[in-house]
């Protein structure tokens, strides 16, 4: 309506004094943008101390010997489980210790469990299959089911072939694309195949690399759609049984799973911070989350986000610096799930929506740092631009798009600026939701880095004098 406006009085709508209001306009802009690069600039000296703390000081592996002791100590942490609880606890009293003010917000979260699982190739010839069951998933009776196989490369195909479905296991040989893409299978293909009669699903992993291990995850079922079993088998398996498919060869497996899904349990949240001095109301928040998966460690999904969130906060307070606003570390509980901690956090605290400055995730792993991603409005990415020049010494000064993550994901759609971490990941799915996440995949330097710039970048923009422009 304005532009049309506009169209049809170009004079009385662009008079000269609209004009001379537009350029001083600029003018300000002009000026606001130089004087934000000043007052960034002004961090450089107490970057520099974070960056030195964190990477060749006293604290230099501190965030890669906690992370040891944590998983070493507790385990894979699984939505639920007793684990997940002592891991809540270990870190309430780990952060409290540290001298850190830490405080638990209760939640609902899923209880999937496993039990024993099974799968066995009995025809062309007899081999045993590594098997993940995927989570939320039933299970079978307890004699298993034996079936048939159907082997198909995507739902496209499977569409085509339906008519083959029924009464079959389906396995689903899809080729690995990216994770976004490739995952709809995992998530998805049970629900898929049962529409077309398959009385469970095998689906290939979602990993671009394999040594004969089996990946879990997430899988949702759809409304109305009959629940069948759904577990993950190896790249090597799919390719197998895809090749004896091609030869016209018939294949038979019998698949045991004992999983179930218990009523929810309770968990919390765990929440540690120092408050600003002039701002306590207005927050800078990191995170990671602190569940995991039932298998590994949970070392690299997400030890480390989690891990390098608190040491942010370690580092700022054992150089005694306190920032105008509230740095608060919050570790999810249940993101596995969907994020559910996180939801249930952001239902809680919306109340204060306009209070959040940054919020900021990391959970693609803590190897190499490369960039900070980062979503918001222009004048934001402005003021970002400028607190990224401060990471010239550990050589991350790239702002990238994208600073999307599951967790803070409710507060950037409600306009929230946010930031995730962007590492050198390419290894990151050879090991994601399998017994591959262990320390082994770890580097403490990696993790001085990583620390050093999550630190560097949550202090500054909560030392700010204002907070982000919305």
């Amino acid at each position: 309506m304005l532009s049309s406006l506009c169209d049809s009085h170009p004079h009385s709508a662009w008079s000269l004094s609209s004009r001379v209001v537009a350029k001083d306009a600029s003018n300000n802009t002009a000026k606001k943008a130089s004087d934000i690069a000043v007052e960034v600039a002004g961090y450089a000296d107490v970057a520099k101390q974070i960056i030195d703390l964190a990477v060749f000081g006293v604290a230099q592996n501190r965030s890669y010997r906690r992370l040891a002791d944590f998983t070493d100590t507790i385990g894979n942490r699984v939505s639920g489980s007793h684990n997940l609880e002592m891991a809540i606890k270990y870190m309430y009293n780990a952060m409290t210790q540290d001298g850190l003010d830490v405080h638990l917000e209760p939640v609902k979260i899923p209880h999937w469990v496993r039990g024993k699982e099974s799968a066995e190739m009995l025809v062309p010839r007899v081999k045993s299959l590594a098997i993940l069951g995927l989570g939320s998933s039933v299970g079978t009776s307890p004699e298993g089911i034996k079936a048939e196989v159907l082997v198909v490369r995507s739902f496209e195909e499977l569409k085509q072939r339906s008519s083959e479905a029924v009464g079959k296991i389906v396995v689903f040989n899809q080729p690995f694309v990216s994770y976004g893409e490739t995952v709809a299978y995992r998530a998805f293909g049970a629900s898929v195949a049962a529409k077309v009669g398959a009385v469970a699903t095998l689906i290939r992993s979602i990993t671009p690399f394999s040594i004969n291990s089996p990946h879990t995850g997430w899988q949702d079922y759809e409304e109305g759609v009959k629940r069948i079993p759904t577990a993950c088998i190896t790249v090597e398996d799919a390719e197998l049984m895809w090749r004896m498919a091609q030869r016209g060869q018939k294949i038979v497996v019998r698949l045991t799973m004992e999983a179930k899904t218990l009523p929810d349990a309770d968990s919390f949240n765990t929440v540690a911070e120092i408050r600003g001095w002039q701002h306590p109301e207005q927050v800078v928040l990191l995170s990671g989350h602190l569940d995991s998966w039932d298998v590994g460690q949970g070392a690299m999904d997400d030890g480390g986000g989690a891990m390098i969130s608190w040491e942010a906060l370690s580092l700022i307070k054992d150089l005694g610096l306190r920032p105008r606003r509230t740095m608060r570390t919050v570790l999810w509980t249940a993101e596995e799930q969907g994020g559910v901690g996180a939801q249930q956090y952001y239902n809680l605290h919306k109340v204060n929506l306009s209070n959040f400055d940054l919020v900021m995730e990391s959970d693609l792993g803590t190897f190499t740092p490369m960039a900070l991603q980062f979503t918001g409005s222009d004048a934001a990415r402005q003021v970002m631009e400028e607190v990224v020049k401060l990471l010239a010494p550990i050589n991350t000064t790239k702002l990238e798009t994208h600073g999307e993550g599951t967790d803070i994901s409710p507060w950037m759609q409600a306009g929230v600026p946010g930031a995730s971490l962007h590492v050198a990941d390419s290894r990151y799915f050879w090991f994601h939701h399998s017994e591959g996440d262990t320390m082994t995949v770890q580097d403490p330097q990696d993790m001085n880095l990583c620390s050093a710039l999550w630190a560097v970048v949550a202090y500054v923009v909560a030392d700010l004098q204002d907070m982000l422009p919305r």
